[in-house]
């Protein structure tokens, strides 16, 4: 039969044998004896240590009667581990196993030493297990983005404990709560009060000195001023890392694109495959240098200043972060420049093929008289474009011409006059650019196109081909069709967009023109079946007018009705109607 003690650990009483009662005290005292040496914090780890015991105790203990036995003593010792690295005598645990056992469970706190309002994101930052500054991002987000954090956080800050003991300071960071663990928080902890009382001791000796204790504390609003000053500031890193993050993956998203582009224009030239694999920007064409060292200038010219963009977002989340070596940094610059002026080159070259503008005319007659009728119709060549829609467009197509790629366009503007010739005729003008005008006149000569009159039908092409390297230089196509007057004109559907201002009595819009008969006349077209309404509104006031006139001679009105005209005149005489 053993005697029961009532002891008391860490403000828990406990009902404990005496057997056990003595084997805890030898415990206790070797880790105390342990310490002897440095006694600095002796007290404060010994406490914590009490109230770590009394914690597991109190989780074995069912009831209030349960008595501490001896097993639960060998169990602590499993728990906090025999101090055998602090001098104790072997012999007190003889009975208890060589290897030592700790247990890690990460539990929810307020970490007070990390706090800005409470300690809430830091205690949550240890439990996720993530940098603090990441958690309070989180918590701006949903404090400004969606309003809910203005509701939870004061919840969080009633609900959650602080961690005011080492042991829950160990715990909130999921340490193993043994003697090592305590002792070396709380040398932490010390260490860091022992500075900061010699900074504050410092602060007040010049306080002392220099104002003679006449502020002996700050008032509340210089305590206001400082929680927003550190709210401010707070903000401000926030912003700052947020800032940092959003270069970094600005500079990622733009050298990952670099590198796609690099690789797509410029690989097969460099493999020597560069027809039917990859399809080069418009200013790569016609230029001095080679297409795949303009493609490397570009990345190169690009590229470097989003590298160091790159690494500027990395220095805003992390002062670990080590900038370039004054050698590497100068290679970059070097090179650099280099590429900025290959670029520049580049460019005064490139302008200098679009700097004169030359032209080729060609005249075709057509065999169509007087009293003849011609149909006009565009066509087009559906096994080149793969446009859905025909139709003049002002863009560039490169397309396959029996295997051999070539510049595809339908800048073709057509245009109908009269002439006083007996027949008519077509005039074809191929206009381009080029670095001189000889050169942009023989460029505008090699545009191909083509055309075909059967049966006084006119087919005009509604594109025309030109070499691939022509893709800046401006070219277009201008078709014109002299027709003798008394000629009949009938425009295809076909032709709508492709008229260009085409002259005519009646002043019809060129979307407007198509799908009708025409008549030749010295001033233009006129239309022999439209509908009035497409009439200019001009046109239509001056073919029909209603003009009253009265003076001393008497009544005169005259009406117009198209080509219908009618005359009154009423005076001393009657009425005369013509």
């Amino acid at each position: 039969m053993n005697k029961t003690i009532n002891i008391n650990l860490g403000g828990i009483f406990f009902h404990i044998d005496e057997v056990a009662y003595q084997k805890l005290k030898r415990y206790l005292d070797a880790i105390r004896k342990s310490l002897s040496d440095d006694p600095q914090g002796r007290d404060e780890i010994i406490t914590d240590i009490e109230h770590r015991i009394g914690e597991i105790l109190s989780e074995r203990i069912t009831n209030d009667r349960q008595v501490v036995n001896e097993n639960d003593i060998d169990e602590i010792t499993k728990i906090m581990g025999k101090p055998e690295d602090y001098l104790v005598d072997e012999e007190l645990f003889n009975d208890e196993p060589k290897a030592r056992k700790s247990i890690s469970t990460k539990k929810l706190f307020r970490d007070g030493d990390d706090k800005f309002l409470g300690g809430v994101c830091s205690g949550l930052a240890h439990y996720v297990g993530i940098d603090v500054i990441w958690m309070r991002i989180i918590w701006l987000v949903l404090l400004f983005g969606f309003g809910i954090g203005f509701l939870v956080y004061p919840l969080l800050w009633i609900l959650i404990p602080q961690a005011e003991t080492t042991a829950e300071k160990l715990q909130m960071k999921g340490e193993p709560v043994n003697i090592d663990n305590i002792e070396r928080k709380i040398r932490e902890e010390l260490s860091n009060v022992t500075s900061k009382v010699k900074d504050g001791v410092n602060n007040v000796a010049e306080t002392v000195k220099s104002s003679e204790f006449q502020n002996k504390a700050k008032s509340g609003f210089q305590d206001l001023v400082d929680t927003l000053g550190k709210i401010i500031l707070a903000i401000l890193q926030v912003i700052g890392k947020f800032i940092g993050a959003i270069l970094i993956l600005i500079a990622v998203l733009t050298l990952l694109g670099l590198i796609f582009g690099a690789f797509s224009w410029g690989s097969f030239e460099v493999l020597g495959f560069r027809e039917g694999f990859v399809h080069y920007p418009e200013f790569i064409y016609n230029h001095i240098l080679p297409p795949w060292l303009l493609i490397i200038f570009i990345f190169i010219a690009i590229g470097i200043p989003f590298v160091v963009l790159f690494m500027l977002g990395l220095k805003i989340l992390s002062n670990n972060i080590k900038s370039f070596s004054t050698t590497t940094k100068l290679s970059l610059l070097g090179v650099w420049i280099i590429a900025l002026l290959g670029l520049g080159f580049a460019a005064i070259n490139f302008a200098t093929q679009t700097s004169s503008n030359g032209v080729f005319n060609t005249t075709k007659e057509i065999n169509i008289t007087a009293q003849d009728t011609l149909k006009v119709k565009i066509i087009a060549d559906e096994n080149l474009s793969n446009k859905r829609e025909f139709r003049k467009r002002y863009d560039t197509e490169i397309v396959y011409d029996n295997t051999i790629q070539k510049l595809y366009s339908t800048k073709i503007n057509v245009d109908i006059k009269p002439t006083d010739n007996n027949t008519g005729y077509l005039k074809i003008r191929k206009s381009s650019e080029g670095n001189n005008r000889l050169n942009a006149n023989n460029t505008a000569e090699s545009i191909e196109y083509q055309f075909e009159l059967t049966n006084n039908n006119l087919l005009l092409n509604g594109y025309f081909l030109s070499d691939i390297e022509n893709q800046l230089k401006s070219q277009e196509v201008d078709i014109t069709i002299y027709l003798p007057v008394n000629s009949i004109l009938y425009l295809d559907k076909s032709t709508r967009t492709f008229l260009d201002d085409v002259d005519n009595i009646q002043n019809i819009y060129d979307g407007d023109m198509p799908k009708h008969y025409y008549k030749m006349q010295e001033d233009g077209l006129k239309c022999l079946d439209c509908d009035p309404s497409i009439f200019s509104e001009s046109y239509r006031n001056k073919e029909n007018h209603f003009k009253l006139n009265i003076d001393e001679n008497g009544v005169k009105i005259k009406v117009k009705n198209g080509a219908k005209k009618a005359n009154i005149k009423i005076d001393e005489h009657g009425i005369i109607i013509n």
